[in-house]
């Protein structure tokens, strides 16, 4: 009997415990929070189209516009002179900056113009007898003679009978002999043509230097030229003359220039054509990187935006009544960041900055502190 009522108790327990669990849950209420309606705030602008300046950029590296490679046309031991031939180093027009020993190959002149020095005194006793109205003038010619100083031209010929004597007796010949050495003497120095400054410099004093050797590079630092490739739709609207605004990459330094040539044929692989702008400046150094804006033309009638805010086919957002909506519009031209378009209506309320998840019927609040502009 005792078991039997210990075990009907049990029954109860559980039976007691398993609703008193059950209410307990179903007393407790849980509590969600109600949904909040988000209403994004976006920038806007109200269209006043306008003409928009087109400006095309492009990029490239310095070049000196003055550049001469400097050429051994001898051969001989590279001889020290006044200056360094150093890269850096700077030369005024006219100055040497490479003097090749000629000491053998000038002594061997000298004996050439020597050769003439006689030949022209043999013949003076002849052309006095035969020819007497020209021997003044060949006389004064040979009393000017120096055998330190370049070889002065010969007197003028004015007759036949002239001019066969001087050339039957070998003058000619020996005259333009001496005249050949004595040009290719001056070789041997190469001297400035324009006041400027070595970029490079390959070979240094004492070496031996070979006929058809490079010796280095000399460029005027006072005038550069900028090389862009420029899209063929423009490349009818660049002048020569006209003026170009030119920056470096970060932006620091501006500059001004002018197109100076405009080459004219297109690249057929990139469909560009080449344009040179001049530029000077103290500051400017050759293989710099530039970047210029050309002014190519000017677009009526339109507005330029960012060109984030342009979706695919061609549309926009707008802003009516506080809610989102899209129009077509027609882009004329595409930069990096911006872009010029027309077909949009004046006094239309646009996105001025783009908003992530934007889509049409979207509840927006336009933001109120935003400087009050017009885009055109």
């Amino acid at each position: 009997m005792r078991k039997i009522i210990l075990s009907i108790l049990g029954i109860l327990l559980i039976v007691g415990s398993f609703f008193v669990a059950k209410g307990i849950v179903d007393s407790k209420k849980s509590f969600r929070p109600k949904a909040g309606k988000v209403v994004k705030t976006v920038f806007t602008e109200v269209v006043k189209n306008g003409t928009v300046p087109i400006v095309v950029s492009a990029n490239g590296n310095l070049n000196a516009k003055q550049r001469v490679e400097l050429y051994a046309e001898v051969q001989g031991v590279f001889k020290r002179g006044s200056k360094l031939f150093k890269e850096g180093q700077s030369f005024r027009a006219g100055e040497t900056i490479i003097r090749i020993d000629a000491s053998e190959y000038a002594a061997s002149v000298q004996s050439t113009k020597s050769n003439l020095y006689n030949e022209l005194t043999s013949i003076m006793p002849d052309l006095r007898l035969d020819y007497p109205e020209y021997y003044p003038k060949w006389q004064t010619y040979l009393n000017n003679f120096d055998m330190a100083k370049s070889t002065p031209a010969l007197p003028d010929m004015t007759s036949e009978k002239e001019r066969f004597f001087i050339s039957g007796r070998g003058i000619l010949t020996s005259y333009y002999n001496v005249k050949n050495l004595e040009q290719r003497l001056s070789k041997y120095r190469i001297g400035a043509p324009f006041t400027g400054i070595l970029t490079e410099a390959s070979v240094t004093e004492g070496s031996l230097v070979r006929a058809g050797q490079k010796l280095g590079e000399f460029i005027n630092p006072g005038v550069y030229e900028l090389e862009v490739s420029v899209s063929k739709t423009y490349t009818d609207l660049l002048k020569v003359g006209e003026s170009v605004k030119l920056s470096t990459l970060d932006q620091s330094k501006a500059y001004t220039g002018k197109v100076s040539r405009i080459n004219g044929r297109v690249d057929q692989a990139t469909q560009t054509i080449k344009a040179y702008i001049e530029v000077s400046d103290a500051t400017l150094r050759e293989g710099m990187y530039l970047e210029a804006y050309l002014d190519a033309r000017k677009e009526d009638n339109a507005i330029e935006i960012d060109r984030n805010l342009l979706m695919e086919g061609d549309r926009i957002f707008v802003v009516k009544d506080s809610v989102l909506d899209v129009i077509n519009v027609k882009p004329v031209y595409f930069s990096d960041k911006r872009v010029v378009l027309k077909d949009v209506p004046n006094g239309v309320t646009i996105m001025s900055k783009p908003l992530i998840g934007a889509y049409t019927g979207m509840a927006v609040k336009v933001y109120k502190d935003q400087p009050e502009n017009t885009k055109g």
